[in-house]
Formats: C-alpha cells, structure tokens, sequence
C-alpha cells in the first residue's frame, strides 16, 4: 500500500488536516494537478534517463487539458458514484483561468479529472488515483510502452 503523502507532508510542516469535504472542488483540481503532473514526470523519469527537452516534450502532451479530458472520459465508467460527483462538481466549477489550447468543454473535463484526482489525494487514497491515471493511460495508449 503507498504511503500518505499529503499525511507526510503535513506531518514534516506541523500542518493540522482539515476536513476535505469543506474544500471546493477547484481546490481539489488545484492539488490534482500538481499531483497528475508529478505522477506523470515520476513515470517518465523512471524509465530512463532521458533529455529533458524530451521529458518536457512527453509531460506536456499528457498532462495538458485535451489529454486529460480523454482520460476523463476513458475512466468514467470505473469512477464510484461518489468520484463522478466529485467530477461532475469540478467540471460544472467556474474556473477563472482559461486553457491555451483547448476548448472549453475539454478545459471543464480537465477540470473535472483533476479534482477527482485532487480528491482521492487529500483523501489519502494515492493507490485509488494511481489505479484510475494507470487504467486511463492504457486506454488511451499513452504513458505505458
């Protein structure tokens, strides 16, 4: 079982937890996406030594919005009810940012993905996310040759 990182984290900073089903779901898309983007580089990094312009390269083509929205939507019908809400309350949230390149339906699932993954972080169920971002990579072909 992996361990709880956030747990760790504010173990290490003197940080009391606090009771996650206050936060908004753009908190939880702030976090899941720092936290969908370091399993990413994590996952790159590990296979190889590579240059960095091409981990660069890799990264951004997964981690950006329309990637994630196909990941979104090639998981769907694994997420828990409880998941789907949390998703559907991600995507329906008013971000204040716009994506660059992506429409903004693929923005709002993006959106929407990492909050259930922001979720399942500060619920300190890595083993959950990792589970979702691996099935959804497979699906999709990308991440996992």
């Amino acid at each position: 079982m992996a361990a709880d990182l956030n747990e760790y984290i504010n173990e290490k900073f003197d940080v009391e937890s606090k009771d996650i089903r206050t936060y908004s779901p753009l908190t939880f898309a702030y976090i899941g996406d720092a936290v969908f983007d370091l399993v990413v580089r994590s996952v790159l990094v590990n296979k190889g030594n590579t240059a960095v312009n091409n981990l660069h390269k890799k990264a951004s083509a997964i981690v950006k919005a329309p990637t994630q929205a196909a990941l979104a939507a090639a998981i769907m019908d694994d997420l828990t009810d409880e998941e789907k809400d949390i998703f559907r309350r991600g995507r329906n949230s008013k971000p204040h940012t716009k994506a660059k390149n992506a429409s903004t339906m693929e923005y709002l699932e993006a959106t929407g993905f990492e909050a259930v993954i922001g979720f399942l972080y500060l619920s300190g169920d890595m083993d959950r996310a990792l589970n979702l971002v691996k099935k959804g990579c497979e699906k999709l072909g990308v991440l996992v040759n």
